[in-house]
This record gives structure tokens, sequence and C-alpha cells, in this order.
């Protein structure tokens, strides 16, 4: 599964390859609501066809609309704005009165999207500097946290996995993770040294090491934009390369298991190398509490916890699997709702 990126750029130089000419389109700012955020793509074709998204809908039929009337005839980058009056708002689909800004690229051999591919798959994270004024395009690569820049005629994108996970095991809720983080643009590397474990695994693109995790986790080099998984239920695999990740910059470290498990896990740590401050930063039970139940959903309760912490989203708003101590099937808003009567005074007589 590759991230909308990945798959706008594959589809675009398959379209260049078969002869047709196409546009690669890129939101360069946004003022007000918008519903998709600076440096999201779409490319269109010069049948009307398009992959990708830069808006909820709107913004795309009208840019499919011209291009089945007119066809593709941009020979130079243009910077185009939709929604500024409250009537395009409108018809946009912008809310608020929202605007967006978009750099609308016609894609030719000079474009380089072949040799940019070339090195996504090598997981290189690259910069694109295209000059508006010329079409010229040239890539180097680029620094970790840059974000896309407009500046003296000169469009400036970063493309390529911008954070790293590294799962520890390689198990069927391993496979449902790396895909899905695969598609949020991580560079997702798993490590297991059984080999019984090794010999299932295939999920392309997502390498699996065989090595200690401890000692992965210290070649790494983890850093701010790295996340650490442990899912293998082995204290064996999981506590050594957790004590090591604890110790890293990395902005997510968490273990599946049970409360119980996860407590003693924490006692464990406590006995190695391991300070309480470091400690506190441990996610376990890990995954934000969505009453999941399979590999696939206990996938997504992981990921979209791992989100809330990149994205800087409090503890207060994120409901903890600890914290769910209501069976499955319990109301939450009634049982709020409940909680609510019993601790409001009593009216008085």
């Amino acid at each position: 599964m590759d991230s909308i990126d990945l798959e706008v750029l594959k589809t675009s130089a398959a379209w260049l390859a078969a002869g047709h000419r196409c546009e690669l389109v890129t939101v360069i700012k946004t003022w007000g609501s918008s519903p998709r955020p600076v440096g999201a793509t779409l490319a269109i074709c010069d049948d009307g066809t398009v992959v990708g998204s830069v808006s909820g809908g709107c913004i795309e039929d009208d840019l499919i609309d011209t291009v089945r009337v007119h066809g593709i005839v941009r020979t130079l980058p243009e910077i185009v704005s939709y929604g500024i009056s409250a009537d395009e708002a409108h018809r946009f689909g912008l809310p608020c009165g929202g605007t967006i800004e978009l750099a609308i690229e016609p894609l030719h051999a000079g474009s380089r999207v072949a040799e940019l591919l070339a090195r996504l798959e090598a997981h290189e994270l690259v910069e694109r500097r295209l000059d508006l004024r010329s079409g010229a395009v040239t890539l180097q690569r680029a620094v970790p946290g840059a974000v896309l820049l407009l500046e003296d005629g000169v469009l400036t994108t970063q493309h390529g996995p911008r954070w790293r996970l590294l799962i520890i095991g390689a198990s069927q809720l391993s496979r449902f993770v790396a895909q899905i983080a695969t598609a949020m643009d991580y560079h997702v590397i798993v490590c297991d040294p059984r080999e019984e474990y090794r010999s299932g695994w295939n999920v392309p693109g997502v390498p699996l090491l065989h090595a200690m995790p401890d000692d992965l986790v210290l070649e790494l080099k983890l850093d701010s934009r790295s996340a650490v998984v442990a899912l293998t239920h082995d204290p064996k695999l999981d506590d050594l390369a957790l004590m090591e990740a604890l110790k890293s910059p990395a902005f997510y470290v968490g273990a599946i298991g049970s409360r119980a498990n996860n407590a003693r896990r924490r006692e464990r740590l406590l006995q190695f190398d391991v300070s309480a401050e470091q400690l506190a930063r441990l996610h376990g039970p890990i995954g934000l509490y969505i009453g999941s139940k399979t590999p696939a959903e206990i996938a997504i309760s992981i990921l979209a916890e791992l989100t809330a912490v990149k994205n800087g989203v409090p503890d207060a708003l994120q409901i903890q699997h600890a914290a769910a101590l209501s069976p499955p099937g319990t109301d939450i808003c009634a049982r709020q709702a409940d909680s609510k009567k019993r601790d409001a005074p009593a009216s008085p007589p």
C-alpha cells in the first residue's frame, strides 16, 4: 500500500510513459477552513482521469471539467486560487470563505518524476525544486522537518517518508500496522529474530530484519521523528528494545499487552537502567480505546494514538485503553450522563 503522494507520482510516471499529457497539482497555501493540507497533491491526465486529492472533491470537479473542455494547454507552471470570493467559496465547497492556492505544473521528461521515484524507492527523503518561470526541476536530499516553501518563484516540496516506525515482531498485527503506516508516509522497518515468524512475512516495501531489537534500536539512532511499537508479547525481545527506545528522542514508544502485563513490564523496566521519567513516556496498553477486537482494528487503534501524539493532541482528549474499564457494548455517553447526575448537587426541597 503506497502513500497518496507516492501513488500520485507513480500514476503520473505511467501516464507520461504511455504518451499522455498530465499535470501535477499541489496545495501551496490555504486560508480559513480547507479540506486538504498544504503539500497535498493530485495528478490529472489529458482524458480527465485524476489520482490524489486537493479538496473535498469540488475543486477536482472543476479541474476535470477544464481539462475535458480545453485539454491540457499549459506549457509552464501556474499558481491558481480558489475560493477568494464568497460565491466561489460556496461553489467550491470551501467553508467559511476558505481559500486554497494551487500550483499546477504540466509534467514532461524534464520534470524528473522517474528519477524522483527511484530515489523514493531507496527510502530517501527528497527535496524537489520547481522553477515556476521555466518549469525546470532539480532534486536533492531533503532535511528532515523541512516544509513546503514558495520563494522567489521557486516551489520547494518534500517527498518520501517523513517519519520512521520500527515494529518489533512480525505478527499478523504487525502486517496491518506496517501497511497502514506506509500509507501514512512512514518509513517502516520490522524486526524479528524468530525464524518461525519471519518465514511468512510478505509486505511489499517493508523490510524485515533478522536482528535483536535492542541492537537495531541503537543502530537506527532514533530521533524525534521516530516511533517504536513492540508487538511480540515476549519480554525477552520487547523489554531491552523498549529500554533503549525510552532513552532516545523517539516521539512515541508503545507496547502491546493487557493492563496486568503492562504493570509487570513497567516493574521490570524500572529494574533496568530506566528512570521513572523515561518510563512515563511508555504507551501501554498501546492504542486508543475504540473497542477494537480484530488485528486490523487494533492496528487502527495503535496508529490513532501514535498520530495523536505526533500531532500534539493533549492526553486529556485521548481515551486510553487503560482508562476504558467499561465492558464491551457499554454506552459511554449514557455512562457519562449517569455519572454527571450522580455528581450533581441535590435539588433543594
